[in-house]
């Protein structure tokens, strides 16, 4: 670890603890959502620094955290001061695998570094502005945009485009980065592919194992639920995912994009009956329309979230595609004073899973 950089305090972990515990938890909403609002050009991407850059940039908002910090930071700003207790880090795309598409893969650390300290600015600030308020900054782990379990071409069911020991490689890289920068907690998310985010896990824990329990910080774990079929993209039902993660012993699982709340009622329904963890929501705002916008407002979101945690169902709730200040703000309102949702009793079993769960009493 480089010495300059802050170690999770106990005090800040012992105060994320103390939230979950207390209360149904804020995210933040999109990050690409609000990006779209500010009309980045070719030139906002590049910077000066990348100017000459051979290649294409626009469209990778992760580089912005270099070259536009101002814009990050603003949006995390805007979702604080809607009522977020926690945001992401914009760092979805942060790995060597994901940047090679942008022939950046030498500068992965970097993005990182910054990305925290964008996030982190803004909570100190969020935090000064009033006194006694506690924000927290997750570490965003996105899926990649290679998969370990399917083959992209058709002819080829045995071909991968991508190792186990290479996406350990490319996420470790990332892990690394947003603990030194100083993380609250590491969100593995918009998971599509189980083995991915076990790769992650993995490499999670590998670096918690070589820093020492002290560098340790919550891990959080968000699956997309496809469509309709109930499934993920590489074929497992919720319930299949969650025996394939819980041996991580997540701080919490939950379910992100593709869907909006009401589709994914009865996947957070069986979610918060199985799970032994916190329990989180965060859906888009609707699905896209024809234009690839989204539909659904503050007042649509929040009346599902809404009806999820008076159920408790939820630990935390937030919003994903298409979801904006506004709809934060609303959902954050929504929510206030309704109890957490209250972890269950497992009984005891051998619990396996393939596409669907197995547990043998």
């Amino acid at each position: 670890m480089n010495p300059t950089q802050p170690r999770p305090s106990a005090e800040a972990q012992d105060a994320f603890r103390r939230l979950f515990a207390s209360k149904i938890v804020v995210l933040d909403g999109a990050m690409g959502s609000m990006i779209q609002t500010y009309k980045l050009e070719e030139p906002d991407f590049r910077g000066t620094r990348f100017k000459s850059h051979s290649h294409n940039l626009q469209g990778n908002n992760d580089l912005l955290s270099l070259t536009r910090p101002d814009v990050i930071e603003k949006i995390h700003s805007d979702y604080f001061a809607a009522g977020a207790d926690m945001v992401e880090t914009n760092t979805f795309s942060s790995t060597s695998i994901a940047q090679a598409d942008y022939h950046l893969e030498p500068i992965v650390r970097e993005l990182n570094l910054a990305a925290v300290a964008c996030a982190r600015s803004a909570a100190q600030k969020a935090e000064a502005a009033s006194p006694g308020r506690r924000c927290f900054v997750a570490g965003a782990i996105g899926p990649l945009n290679r998969t370990l379990s399917m083959s992209p071409d058709v002819n080829r069911p045995d071909y991968r485009a991508v190792t186990w020991d290479q996406v350990v490689t490319a996420y470790t890289e990332q892990i690394e980065a947003l603990l030194d920068g100083g993380v609250d907690a590491l969100l593995v998310e918009t998971i599509f592919d189980t083995l991915n985010s076990k790769a992650a896990l993995f490499a999670i824990e590998q670096v918690f194992d070589a820093r020492g329990d002290d560098a340790r910080v919550p891990v959080m774990i968000s699956v997309t639920i496809t469509d309709a079929s109930g499934r993920t993209l590489s074929g497992q039902t919720i319930g299949a995912f969650y025996t394939s993660i819980a041996h991580a012993q997540p701080f919490s699982v939950g379910i992100n994009c593709a869907l909006g709340g009401a589709a994914m009622r009865p996947y957070v329904e069986e979610l918060s009956r199985i799970a032994g963890c916190y329990t989180t929501c965060y859906p888009n705002a609707g699905l896209p329309n024809a234009f690839g916008g989204y539909d659904e407002t503050p007042a649509d979101m929040a009346k599902v979230l809404d009806d999820f945690a008076a159920r408790g169902w939820l630990n935390m709730v937030g919003g994903c595609c298409g979801s904006t200040p506004a709809h934060i703000a609303a959902i954050a309102e929504a929510v206030k004073g309704r109890a957490p949702r209250m972890l269950p009793q497992a009984a005891r079993a051998l619990r396996l899973s393939g596409l669907e769960p197995l547990a043998v009493a």
